[in-house]
């Protein structure tokens, strides 16, 4: 139960911003739909993130590949080849995967 007494430098809301934020003026059809669209934008973020993190891999991967071809002046040494080239370009690759593959 809220008394109204706000702290220093804090303004009580509006009614309907409350009832809105806690679910006390919308309908059980109002409040399921409601949670529907927000898993819905949840799971397309995700799918997204993946996205991205599979562009992510592949470009880690053409860099790696092009440094190897000597394109940037030498190649890289084993300690970045065996860690920061064609390792780390797959589990991107394939974290994204895992991310950008959750079912609709």
């Amino acid at each position: 139960m809220s008394l109204g007494i706000c702290g220093p430098g804090e303004a009580e809301e509006p009614r309907t911003v409350k009832a809105a934020r806690t679910g006390g003026g919308l309908t059980a059809a109002e409040r399921k739909a409601t949670e529907r669209r927000a898993r819905y934008r949840r799971r397309r973020r995700i799918i997204r993130a993946g996205q991205v993190l599979m562009a992510v891999g592949a470009v880690v991967a053409l860099a790696h590949l092009l440094a190897r071809w000597e394109v940037f002046g030498g190649q890289p040494s084993g300690l970045v080849d065996l860690v920061a080239g064609y390792p780390i370009a797959a589990a991107l690759f394939f974290a994204g995967a895992v991310a950008a593959g959750q079912r609709q």
